[in-house]
């Protein structure tokens, strides 16, 4: 069962109250709880937005039949209008539905406080795109890229906004059944900022920004890869009249490596060794992102295995360890060999030595692939 109050006790109306009776009730409970008259005061605040919530239902005829039929359950999804569901009401949904200020009659001035007075604009963001190597993804770097940005051109003046006196706002007031009702929009002239420009350099335009090439020095961070967006604060483009500077935002892109590629914080290579090495064993180098390393090959390595390198890989952006580098072991058959070779491999056809008998050790090619994720 719904804990809420009675609309119409709220409101302190019979059920049989007509619309004219249900507005006075409304406005007589606005006026003694506003928040203008009773600053600091959370019960007054919570009675006005109740009041304000029973209003929203019981001035809709259709919402008030389907009140009077379901009470508070009925409302679920159906009151609301511009308070969005005739619960969890807040101010900002009341003064935004009643056109911010309430103004006249017994409100004592502005409904909503103050008037929120000239905004201090940001300027926009920038984008660029930047290729990282293997090697800088993996260690980290620093860069130097130009960009052409909007900035404040070096003696530029500005005045206060004719059109709204400074305040950055305009005021139109029009006349309703719960009085005069002040609607603020934001200045079409200055934006909401209060000031226009007053005296302009040559080459900036109307707001007084000009637009300039900077070479700004980048640090990429290690572990940084493709797809990820760095934001460089204060690099955009600048705001007029001492604004907030907008953001560089940099979208990293990847360059291919010739024989490393990469898979999430990890690296894989694939080696391919020759039969001989491969029954005998070999010492093998190979590429790492900082310079090569050798790796044994064991004797009768099976084309397929697997070496985990551990910590070659690239450090987590977020400082949760380092990936690996993962070495596949690829045999290579020779597709052309001389006739005294081709007599020994026909000597070996069948010799038991040569005869695959993989052992229970041996793992398949999902149990490898299963391994090296783990």
């Amino acid at each position: 069962m719904s804990s809420k109050r009675d609309y119409y006790e709220i409101l302190q109306v019979e059920k049989s109250a007509t619309s004219e009776h249900i507005k006075k009730a409304y406005r007589k409970l606005a006026i003694k709880y506003h928040p203008d008259k009773n600053p600091g005061d959370k019960e007054a605040e919570d009675k006005f937005k109740e009041a304000a919530e029973a209003y929203e239902v019981l001035s809709d005829d259709n919402k008030r039949a389907r009140y009077d039929q379901f009470g508070h359950a009925g409302m679920s999804g159906a009151a609301g209008g511009g308070f969005g569901g005739g619960g969890g009401m807040n101010m900002e949904d009341i003064f935004s539905h009643f056109g911010d200020i309430f103004g006249g009659g017994g409100f004592g001035g502005g409904f909503g406080g103050q008037s929120r007075g000239p905004r201090r604009m940001k300027g926009s963001d920038l984008r660029i795109r930047v290729k990282l190597n293997l090697e800088e993804m993996v260690n980290g770097c620093e860069k130097k890229v130009k960009v052409k940005r909007f900035k404040q051109a070096d003696g530029v003046t500005s005045k206060t906004c004719p059109s709204c006196g400074g305040s950055g706002q305009q005021v139109r007031v029009t006349n309703t059944f719960l009085g005069q009702m002040q609607t603020a929009t934001t200045c079409g002239t200055c934006q909401g900022i209060g000031k226009v420009a007053d005296k302009i350099p040559s080459g900036a335009n109307n707001q007084g920004l000009i637009k300039v090439e900077e070479t700004i020095d980048l640090k990429i961070p290690a572990g940084a890869r493709e797809g990820i967006q760095l934001q460089v604060r204060g690099k955009g483009n600048d705001a007029p009249f001492d604004g907030i500077p907008g953001d560089l935002l940099v979208l990293i892109e990847e360059e291919e490596h010739d024989t490393l590629k990469r898979d999430g914080n990890n690296l894989h290579f694939d080696l391919y060794v020759s039969i001989p090495d491969a029954v005998l064993g070999a010492s093998k180098e190979i590429p790492t992102v900082n310079g090569k390393v050798k790796i044994k090959i064991d004797k009768g390595t099976q084309s397929g295995k697997v070496l985990r390198l551990k910590g070659q890989g690239l450090p987590d952006l977020n400082g949760y360890g380092k990936g690996d580098l993962f070495v596949h072991v690829n045999i290579w058959t020779p597709t052309h060999l001389s006739k005294d070779q081709e007599a020994y491999f026909e000597k070996m056809r069948d010799d038991d030595h040569f005869s695959p008998e993989p052992s229970k050790n041996e793992k398949s090619f999902f149990e490898r692939v299963k391994d090296m994720f783990q």
